[in-house]
C-alpha cells in the first residue's frame, strides 16, 4: 500500500491504530492504583491482587510472540480486529465480574486480546504508508501511545475515585465501539501473500505453561508447581532446539552481547514490576493517599522519559551504551532506596518527587540505550527478532517480579489491608529491587561494549520489502530526514549500512517493538520472506526464518 500520512486516509489509519493499542497500552498503567479497590471490594486476599496483574501479562507475553504471523497470514485488519473486540470483551468481563475468579480470567482474556492488537497496529501502519511516510507515521503511533501509558496511571486513579474500579476497565468498551467500524471501513486489509509453515504452537504453548508453572509456585505457594516449571522449561528448550522454524531460535544468544544486553533487561524490569506493583499500594495503604492522588504522583517518570529519552538516545550514540546501562540503574536504585523515606503522612514534594525523580531520571537513562544495543547487537536481518525477544524478556521479568517479591518480602494474605504491615514489608521489598538494579548494573559494566557498525546483504528469509525503514519508538523519524515527529528521532535506512536505531520511548512494561518485528513470518512460523508492505513480499531470497513478530509494551503496553 502506498497510503501517504497527509491524506483523509492515512488520518484514519493513525487514528485507528492509535485507538486500538491505546487500550492495551492504557491497561498496562491504569490497573495497579485500582488494586486496593479491587481487594476490598471482592474481599480478596494479596493473591487475587497478584493475580489480577499477571493473569494478563501471562497470556500476553505467551501469545504475542504469535500475533504478527497470524496477521501476515490472515490478514492484519482482520487480526487487529479480532484483537480489539476480544480485549473489549475481556475488559466488559473485568467490568462486570461478580467475584476475583471471574476477574483473574477476564484480565487472562485481555491479555490474549492485546496479544493480537498490539502487534497488529503497527503491522498495519507498516503495511499501509507510504515508504517515504512510513517512519513518520511510526513515530505518530509510538509517540501518541507513550503519551497515553504517561496518563494511565492518572486516569485511572480518576476512574476510580469517580465512577469506581470497575470502570479501569469498562472505559475500553465505548473505545472499541468507536475502532472497529472506523478500522472495518477505513483501514485497507493487507497479507503477505509469502507467508507460509507452520505455526509453533507447541512451543508457545510450552513457553506459557513455563510462565504460569512458576508464577503460580510463588504466589500459590505450591511446591510441586516450581520443579513442574523447571521440567517445562527444560522440555521447551529441547523442542525449540530441533524445530526447523521455532518461535526462539536459540541461535541468537550466540551472541554474547545480545545475551548480556537481555540479561540487563531481566535485572531492570524485574525491579519495574515490582516497584510499580507496590509502590501503588505503598502510596495508598500506607501514606493514605487516594488513587487519584497515587496516579498523578507517579506521573514526573513517564513525563521525564517523554521529554528525555531522546537526547539521552543521542548521548548514548556518542560515548557508546556502557555508562548509561551502568548509570541508569544505579540511578534507578537509588530512587527506590529514597522511597523508604515514603511512610504515614509522607509529603509529596519532599519524600515522594524525590524519589520518582531520581528514578525517572535513571529510566530516561537507560531504557531507550537498552533497546537500541539490543537492536545493534544481532545482524540487521535479525533485529525484529532481538526486539521480540528482548520485549519477551521483560514481560517475563516483570510478571516474575510481582509474583515473587511479595513472598521474598514476607507479606501475608492480608498485608495490604494493614498500613503497618505493609509499610514494614514494603521496606524489606525496595532494597531488594535495589539490588537487581546494582546486578543489572555490574552486568553492564562488566559485558556491554559498543556494537560494531554492520552492513551486508539481509539474510536469507528476511525480505526487502520493509527493510528499509526500521526504527521505533516515540518519537521516530524518516530516514535520512533531519526533523522527527513525536518526542525524538531514531529511524535509520537499512540502506545506508547503519545499525537500527530506537532512541526514544516510554517503556516502563517492556521495551518498544522495533517495527520488523511484527511483519514477519519467521517468528512462529517458517519461510517466506520477511517483513512486507502488505502488497510487495520483496525480493529476498527463498524460505528462510525471518525476524517475525514480537511482543510489544507494557504491560504492560507499553508500555
Amino acid at each position: 500500500m502506498d497510503i501517504r500520512l497527509s491524506s483523509a486516509k492515512g488520518r484514519w489509519v493513525i487514528l485507528t491504530t492509535v485507538l486500538g493499542s491505546s487500550m492495551a497500552m492504557l491497561d498496562s498503567t491504569v490497573v495497579n492504583v485500582a488494586l486496593p479497590h479491587i481487594g476490598a471490594s471482592l474481599n480478596a486476599d494479596l493473591a487475587v491482587l497478584q493475580w489480577t496483574v499477571n493473569a494478563y501479562m501471562l497470556t500476553l507475553a505467551g501469545l504475542i510472540l504469535l500475533g504478527g504471523s497470524l496477521g501476515d497470514r490472515y490478514g492484519r485488519r482482520r487480526v487487529f480486529v479480532l484483537g480489539v473486540v476480544w480485549f473489549a470483551l475481556g475488559s466488559l468481563l473485568c467490568g462486570i465480574a461478580p467475584n476475583a475468579g471471574v476477574l483473574i480470567i477476564a484480565r487472562a482474556l485481555q491479555g490474549v486480546g492485546g496479544a493480537l492488537l498490539v502487534p497488529g497496529s503497527l503491522a498495519i501502519i507498516q503495511a499501509s504508508f507510504h515508504p517515504e511516510d512510513r517512519a513518520r507515521a511510526v513515530g505518530l503511533w509510538s509517540g501518541l501511545g507513550g503519551v497515553g501509558a504517561a496518563i494511565g496511571p492518572f486516569l485511572g486513579g480518576w476512574l476510580v475515585d469517580g465512577p469506581g474500579w470497575r470502570w479501569v476497565f469498562l472505559i475500553n468498551v465505548p473505545l472499541a465501539a468507536v475502532c472497529v467500524p472506523v478500522a472495518l471501513r477505513h483501514v485497507p486489509e493487507t497479507r503477505d501473500p509469502a507467508a507460509h509453515g507452520r505455526f509453533d504452537m507447541l512451543g508457545a504453548a510450552l513457553g506459557a505453561a513455563t510462565l504460569a508453572l512458576i508464577t503460580y509456585a510463588l504466589i500459590g505457594r505450591a511446591i510441586w508447581a516450581g520443579p513442574a516449571g523447571v521440567l517445562v522449561a527444560a522440555v521447551f528448550v529441547r523442542v525449540e532446539r530441533r524445530r526447523s522454524d521455532p518461535m526462539l531460535p536459540l541461535s541468537i544468544f550466540r551472541s554474547r552481547l545480545f545475551t548480556a544486553v537481555n540479561a540487563v533487561t531481566l535485572c531492570v524490569y524485574a525491579a519495574f514490576g515490582g516497584f510499580f506493583f507496590l509502590t501503588t499500594l505503598q502510596l495508598q495503604v500506607v501514606a493514605g493517599y487516594s488513587a487519584l492522588r497515587a496516579g498523578a504522583a507517579l506521573l514526573p517518570t513517564t513525563v521525564l522519559m517523554l521529554l528525555l529519552s531522546a537526547r539521552s538516545g543521542a548521548l548514548a550514540e556518542r560515548i557508546g551504551p556502557r555508562i548509561p546501562l551502568t548509570v541508569g540503574p544505579l540511578l534507578c536504585a537509588a530512587g527506590m532506596l529514597l522511597m523508604l523515606r515514603v511512610g504515614e503522612h509522607a509529603a509529596y514534594l519532599t519524600d515522594v518527587l524525590p524519589a520518582l525523580v531520581v528514578m525517572g531520571m535513571g529510566m530516561v537513562s537507560l531504557v531507550a540505550p537498552l533497546t537500541a544495543t539490543v537492536l545493534g547487537s544481532v545482524d540487521t536481518a535479525r533485529a525484529g527478532l532481538a526486539s521480540g525477544i528482548n520485549n519477551a524478556a521483560a514481560r517475563a521479568a516483570g510478571l516474575l517480579a510481582v509474583a515473587a517479591l511479595p513472598l521474598l518480602a514476607g507479606m501475608g494474605p492480608e498485608a495490604y489491608r494493614s498500613a503497618t504491615e505493609f509499610g514494614h514489608t514494603f521496606r524489606r521489598a525496595m532494597p531488594m529491587c535495589a539490588g537487581v538494579l546494582v546486578l543489572g548494573a555490574l552486568i553492564a559494566w562488566s559485558t556491554v561494549r559498543t556494537p560494531r557498525p554492520a552492513a551486508g546483504p539481509v539474510e536469507a528469509g528476511a525480505g526487502a520489502g520493509a527493510e528499509r525503514i526500521v526504527g521505533a519508538g516515540a518519537g521516530a523519524v524518516e530516514a535520512g530526514a533531519g526533523a522527527g515527529s513525536g518526542s525524538g528521532s531514531g529511524v535509520v535506512a537499512e540502506a545506508e549500512g547503519r545499525r537500527p536505531e530506537c532512541r526514544v520511548n516510554c517503556g516502563l512494561a517492556a521495551p518498544p517493538l522495533e517495527p520488523r518485528a511484527v511483519g514477519g513470518t519467521g517468528f512462529g512460523a517458517a519461510g517466506g520472506p520477511g517483513p512486507d508492505t502488505g502488497t510487495d513480499p520483496g525480493p529476498g531470497p527463498g524460505p528462510g526464518p525471518g525476524p517475525g513478530p514480537g511482543p510489544g509494551p507494557g504491560g504492560g503496553a507499553g508500555r
